[in-house]
């Protein structure tokens, strides 16, 4: 029991808890704030990854459309709905029911 009494007494002691303590729960980049950046972090490396499997399909696709021409124009047709001039195109969309 002296010990611990003698080890709360020690300047050297007290001043290493208090920084730690400071360290820990006061300071700006407290362990709150690292763990919350930490974990933003990871969350834009993922976002990066997606992106960027995203921008090489995107690439691929590009290049496809500008070296096939048969593949140009299903393009055309199915995303901005172009027809020629003796087509009609229907658009059927689908509703989800709602519960």
């Amino acid at each position: 029991m002296k010990r611990l009494i003698d080890l709360f007494r020690n300047k050297y002691f007290l001043a290493t808890v208090a920084f730690a303590m400071w360290m820990l729960f006061f300071d700006k980049n407290d362990m709150m704030s690292q763990y919350e950046y930490r974990s933003q972090a990871n969350k834009l490396q993922e976002e990066k990854e997606y992106f960027e499997k995203e921008t090489e399909q995107v690439k691929k696709d590009l290049n496809e459309l500008n070296t096939n021409l048969n593949t140009a124009e299903k393009f055309a047709r199915e995303k901005y709905f172009m027809k020629k001039d003796n087509e009609d195109v229907f658009v059927i969309i689908r509703e989800e029911k709602k519960d």
